[in-house]
């Protein structure tokens, strides 16, 4: 990173005039959040835009859009909305991390705060259960039970740990992730809630409260008295269920070469295992199915030279470049943000070809 840049990479923002989304290239500096149109594979100067942080307030977790889970809003001291989507929750959480010590970096304080705040936990007192629980069943501000797939099986009316936490985030009710988790905790101790499936029925036996509960996306959870298990006959499973019931392993903004037309795109990659498989997803749109995939069975992934354009790959792209050949001879060129983001996503593939 340059001199001066707290954090870079992809996020998502949502459009002014339109309220379209649209992949940027974010550059945060001490006072300023500048983004970059992406074209041709690289960053286009100079910035297509600039968020001035100081007197700006950040909202995170925000959850003003039910079909971006991972939103960071900010407001700047002009009354501005900007919303900006991560490709996971450790990444929201990482930017969410520094763009307030950005905001407050004049006020030493307030960032041991912010520390402090991460590590810190106590239950409000008087708060009722009960209160939270009408809340969270509320039709219209509550958390919305919906199916979730989670290793081949598909469970009705549950919720994810991590949108749990981010629900009682944003609701008030804790002030930290930490508080949230042992909250949750709290209310499956008094069978307000349960786990459903193995890896939220496991963590139950784990001694600490703040453990009980597992912050994460592949825990599911559901009100008390409502969850059947749906069982899908084997042959009733299409390819894609199949395909998307792995683990999910790695996540993040990558930018893709298309097949046919040459031109760069960011997708949201998406790496599982058990079966492996890689798929993109397209972030301007609202529905969470990928645009495309493949199995890394037999495959081979290579980092491609940073001298000069490789053969296969168009336009003059800022480096970092990665193949991917499938099994079916089909070439991916992928670009990562960064050297070490580059060699994490090989990493992370190679142990699944």
């Amino acid at each position: 990173m340059e001199d001066g840049v707290l954090k870079e990479g992809f996020l998502v923002k949502r459009g002014h005039i339109v309220h379209n989304w649209k992949a940027r290239w974010f550059i945060l500096r001490q006072n300023t959040l500048l983004y970059y149109k992406f074209q041709g594979g690289r960053k286009v100067t100079p910035p297509k835009g600039r968020i001035l942080l100081d007197g700006c307030t950040i909202t995170c977790p925000c959850l003003e859009y039910e079909n971006r889970p991972l939103l960071i809003k900010l407001k700047t001291q002009t009354s501005t909305e900007y919303f900006l989507e991560a490709c996971s929750r450790e990444e929201r959480d990482a930017w969410a991390f520094e763009i307030t010590g950005a905001i407050h970096a004049g006020q030493p304080g307030k960032v041991q705060q912010l520390h402090l705040l991460k590590n810190s936990f106590k239950l409000p007192p008087h708060i009722s259960l009960h209160r939270i629980v009408d809340k969270m069943r509320d039709s219209s501000c509550g958390i919305r039970p919906s199916p979730n797939m989670v290793q081949g099986s598909t469970y009705k009316k549950t919720f994810i740990g991590s949108s749990l936490v981010d629900w009682l985030l944003s609701s008030g009710f804790a002030a930290s992730r930490l508080e949230a988790v042992t909250l949750a905790s709290v209310l499956m101790e008094e069978n307000f809630l349960r786990p459903v499936g193995t890896r939220s029925t496991g963590a139950i036996r784990s001694g600490d409260l703040s453990e009980q509960f597992l912050d994460d996306s592949t825990a599911l959870y559901t009100f008390a008295e409502s969850c059947k298990k749906k069982i899908s006959p084997k042959e009733e499973i299409s390819l894609s269920t199949m395909e998307l019931s792995g683990t999910v392993v790695k996540q993040g903004y990558l930018a893709k070469q298309g097949h046919k037309r040459k031109n760069w795109k960011v997708r949201r990659f998406v790496l599982r295992k058990d079966p492996a498989f890689l798929h993109y997803y397209d972030p301007s749109k609202e529905e969470n199915r990928p645009v495309g995939g493949f199995s890394l069975r037999g495959s081979l992934v290579s980092a491609l030279e940073d001298n000069g354009v490789p053969a296969g790959v168009k336009g003059n792209v800022q480096g970092n470049l990665f193949k991917v050949i499938t099994k079916d001879d089909i070439h991916y060129y992928i670009q990562a943000s960064s050297k070490a983001e580059r060699s994490e996503w090989i990493e992370a593939i190679k142990k699944l070809t």
